[in-house]
């Protein structure tokens, strides 16, 4: 291989500036969505991660005004982060109205739906003579958020983990960290881990190795911490000694956002934006699409546009009490009409039997007309 002298260097070594150069004025994108059970903090974890307002509270008292409308929405919140210069256009999918009914049957499959969709999407861009400019909401991440029962995982939610899992880079998130013990939330981490193992769940994972050795101690806690445990607060609370931090105020004392014994909030914030938002996306291209985009390209002619079946839960049920109101409806005919049919031979049992007498009536009749024209009739002498 051949190599420049000590001291005459080109300017080979200078590339990394230039793709950094490159890569600031140009900024990053990241689609990052949340999904998971209503009243368990995505939006205040959202505004915490960020530091902003990224969306809004929801009113509480209208949280439950559309439940008698079964449907899970997808919700897309943009905004545009800077810090030091360097631009990151946001993009959070959040999924309203999933897990929210007592009869849940498919109502993961807005979701899924929407993560295939982007695939296509970006692939039927890639497919056009010009691709300048092209329109990327592909999810990098999705945080799915576990209600903390202290059990296990509910069966909802492992169905969706497990589709979820090989479609996009899925992060396991324990809300509301500080209603559970330490004892109890580690159990629960336990609980959750070996159903993840069970059910061949995939979770997003990361190379452990660096080129050094803190970079590698802190990939392994941060790996070692999977399912984060999380607490989201937007309010400044004043803790004992003194200090004033991102938390909530409890009678026994406060319960810190940003302090590593009291969750993984850190370590999580550290995943998706200090350490491995570059991985998240590359992973994202280089793995999820390419699967999508193979699995497609093998059934599918190039510009082929993609059949899609409808798959609404809500069409779904309203098909479902279509066809049994339908069903009814024809048995009831069924069974009006076999009535009708009972009465019409009843009815012409009774009208042969009237006739039958009636005929026979006429034979008596003719038999004593008979009887009587032969005692009328002039005797011989």
């Amino acid at each position: 291989m051949a190599s420049t002298q000590a001291g005459a260097g080109i300017g080979i070594a200078n590339l990394p500036n230039q793709r950094h150069a490159i890569a600031s004025k140009k900024g990053s994108a990241l689609t990052m969505m949340i999904a998971g059970e209503s009243g368990l903090g995505k939006t205040t974890f959202i505004n915490t991660l960020f530091t902003t307002t990224i969306k809004a509270p929801k009113n509480h008292k209208r949280r439950f005004n559309k439940t008698t409308e079964k449907t899970v929405e997808i919700e897309i919140i943009r905004a545009e982060l800077e810090e030091k210069q360097f631009n990151v256009k946001l993009s959070v999918i959040d999924t309203p109205g999933f897990g929210d009914y007592t009869n849940n049957r498919d109502s993961w499959m807005p979701i899924i739906d929407f993560i295939d969709d982007q695939h296509e999407s970006y692939m039927r861009q890639d497919q056009q003579p010009k691709r300048q400019e092209l329109s990327d909401m592909r999810v990098h991440c999705c945080l799915y958020f576990i209600r903390p029962t202290g059990h296990t995982l509910k069966p909802l939610d492992i169905e969706v983990m497990k589709r979820l899992g090989t479609r996009v880079n899925l992060i396991p998130v324990i809300a509301k960290a500080d209603t559970m013990t330490p004892t109890d939330l580690h159990k629960f981490k336990k609980r959750i881990l070996e159903v993840i193992a069970a059910q061949n769940i995939q979770c997003y994972t990361f190379p452990l190795e660096s080129d050094d050795e803190a970079s590698t101690k802190r990939n392994m806690s941060i790996m070692a911490a999977m399912p984060f445990s999380i607490i989201g607060s937007t309010e400044d609370v004043v803790t004992g000694d003194g200090r004033t931090v991102k938390g909530r105020q409890y009678s026994w004392g406060v319960a810190e956002v940003e302090n590593e014994d009291h969750c993984d909030f850190k370590k999580l914030r550290q995943l998706l934006i200090r350490t491995h938002m570059l991985d998240l996306i590359h992973s994202t291209e280089e793995t999820h699409y390419e699967n999508y985009r193979h699995a497609q390209m093998e059934t599918r002619k190039i510009g082929e546009p993609k059949v899609k079946t409808v798959t609404n839960p809500k069409w779904k049920e309203e098909e479902e009490a279509l066809r049994k109101r339908f069903t009814e409806q024809v048995r009831l005919e069924e069974n009006r009409f076999r009535s009708w049919e009972q009465q019409l031979i009843a009815e012409r049992d009774r009208l042969n039997k009237d006739l039958e007498a009636e005929h026979s009536h006429i034979k008596a009749l003719e038999a004593e007309l008979e009887s009587m024209q032969v005692g009328l009739s002039p005797k011989r002498k």
